[in-house]
């Protein structure tokens, strides 16, 4: 058994995944970064660096540009709940952020929408169980098959979004 209680998941090839929190996500970002560094994951923190109070929408939109532009293979944004910090991740075009707060969630967010950036409530969400949805969320596959067709859909429609704002 490791450090965190439980045996990982079948280890992956270390992933760069790109972290971002407000204050009521400090504490789990700083778990989650050693935990993601013991694991073989290399992690490029975004910030907040404290528990001072400070708005999300930068840090999260942060962790959702470096996914878009290549820089990490993931992202994992966490708040108070996850509902905002997933919105505004979800605002980078090419982002497909979910908001995992249980281990169904985070298993079909991969298989069925091949979530990019993983959304986690730090007040709804206890050490134990989100060490659970990260190792699962970052384990599972894409099951491609019918959720390609809905993916370019998806696309289709952010870029049609993209040029009716030009």
């Amino acid at each position: 058994m490791g450090r965190f209680g439980r045996d990982p998941l079948p280890r992956l090839p270390g992933m760069i995944v790109a972290i971002g929190s407000d204050h009521a996500g400090f504490a789990l970002k700083a778990h989650f970064i050693e935990l993601l560094e013991l694991e073989g994951h290399e992690v490029t923190d975004l910030g907040t660096d404290s528990e001072v109070p400070v708005d999300y929408p930068a840090f999260c939109a942060a962790v959702g540009r470096a996914v878009a532009r290549g820089e990490a293979e993931r992202g994992i944004v966490l708040g108070g709940s996850g509902q905002g910090e997933q919105i505004v991740a979800n605002k980078v075009r090419g982002i497909r952020a979910a908001l995992c707060n249980d281990l169904w969630t985070a298993r079909l967010s991969r298989e069925h929408n091949d979530a990019n950036v993983l959304s986690m409530g730090a007040r709804v969400v206890g050490f134990g169980l989100a060490d659970d949805i990260l190792r699962l969320w970052l384990a599972t596959p894409f099951a491609e098959g019918r959720h390609v067709r809905r993916l370019e859909e998806i696309a289709e429609i952010e870029r049609a979004e993209a040029r009716a704002a030009t």
